[in-house]
């Protein structure tokens, strides 16, 4: 059986790979410290935990569930982004809660996006962004972020750009990989230069509220929903990745586009984890507090172990990783982490991964506990 040609268009994701590769290591025997994948490894909220368990046993909970999720659902995720980005959100049309955010970037690709039109994917990035873009037949068009400018889009650049055929922009603020922090005149400008440039302007938010006093969201800006559209996620902010509780927002009409799509790819989320994402967006401050503390801990180790392999860094940054400079005359960063793979036992992502403007940077991840962080400076 011959696959389809859009597979030509991709490869498989790298981690899915080198992971392999890790395991391999560890089943040889090796004391492998993987600095690489940002996979929460502390607990969820204990309600949220509670809140499942409690309807495991009741009537319909194991049935088929509503394709836009529990209207209580939608309700408690509107009340989080009022309260802790000031955004009104219409808990009816304008959020639609996902199975992870990850889904809605094929999501809201499909539903915008004909084959031909071209994308702009930021360069270091996510890079799903180019692999969706690739299956749905798009073209992708590169947009450079660097250091010199804060890791932010140059808007000048950007309008030099040939734009004709570019419908969607993905961006991702605080900034994967980088942890780069954006402000509100950076916002408006770039919905300013959305609405321009009849753009769907998509920010991928799941990395707010980690190491973060000023979360930010896309959609603070006035009139934004004319031409933007949020993704966010209660992985990384709960300590919930496997249970994949993501949500989109926007006007009712990009909503709705998203639920045509969405409608016809899954049969709902189970009960019992909407139940438990609701009682985890009720938490307090007090949990956002302490699991700052525990990644700032953290991030000070960190920035301990990248000193001993003679990188700098930026201290002023959100998320869960620590984006490093290697040091000048170094190899190129895969050489530079192989070479520490099996030198030293520590996996650590080469900035590569993101796109040819990671050559030179590689990414430590904060989902790692203290102890093994120490074990890692005490192998150099």
């Amino acid at each position: 059986m011959i696959t389809a040609d859009r597979l030509h268009s991709v490869q498989e994701y790298y981690f899915s790979k080198k992971l392999r590769e890790v395991r391999g290591l560890i089943a040889d025997g090796r004391p492998i410290i993987n600095m690489g994948i940002g996979s929460p490894d502390l607990p969820p909220p204990t309600a949220a935990l509670n809140a499942l368990n409690a309807i495991l046993d009741k009537p319909g909970a194991h049935q088929y569930q509503s394709y836009q999720g529990l209207p209580e659902l939608r309700e408690a995720m509107v009340n989080f982004y009022k309260e802790r980005f000031g955004v009104e959100l219409n808990p009816s049309n304008e959020i639609l809660p996902l199975i992870g955010s990850k889904e809605g970037i094929m999501h809201i690709s499909m539903a915008f996006l004909n084959v031909g039109d071209a994308v702009l994917v930021p360069n270091p990035g996510y890079p799903t962004y180019t692999s969706v873009s690739k299956l749905i037949g798009a073209e992708t068009i590169q947009y450079d972020l660097k250091e010199e400018n804060d890791w932010l889009p140059d808007i000048q650049s950007l309008g030099k750009l040939d734009l004709q055929k570019v419908k969607l922009m993905w961006i991702s603020y605080p900034n994967m990989p980088t942890g780069a922090k954006i402000n509100m005149a950076k916002m408006e400008e770039l919905v300013a230069f959305a609405k321009q440039n009849e753009i769907l302007l998509v920010n991928d938010n799941p990395y707010s509220f980690v190491l973060n006093d000023e979360p930010t969201s896309i959609l603070q800006v006035d009139g934004a929903k004319e031409c933007a559209m949020e993704l966010n996620s209660l992985s990384k902010t709960f300590n919930l990745a496997g249970w994949r509780v993501g949500m989109v927002m926007g006007s009712q009409e990009h909503v709705t586009a998203v639920l045509k799509v969405k409608s016809n790819m899954d049969s709902g989320m189970f009960y019992g984890l909407q139940k438990g994402a609701i009682a985890a967006l009720e938490s307090s401050q007090d949990w956002f507090d302490n699991l700052d503390k525990v990644y700032s801990e953290r991030r000070e180790l960190m920035f301990e172990l990248a000193k001993k392999l003679d990188c700098t860094y930026d201290k002023d940054t959100a998320g869960m990783f620590v984006w490093a400079k290697l040091p000048e005359g170094s190899k190129k960063s895969e050489d530079f982490i192989d070479e520490v793979l099996y030198d030293k036992n520590i996996f650590i992502a080469p900035g590569t991964i993101f796109g040819s403007n990671g050559e030179g940077y590689i990414r430590f991840s904060l989902c790692v506990k203290e102890q093994k962080i120490k074990e890692a400076i005490g192998r150099f």
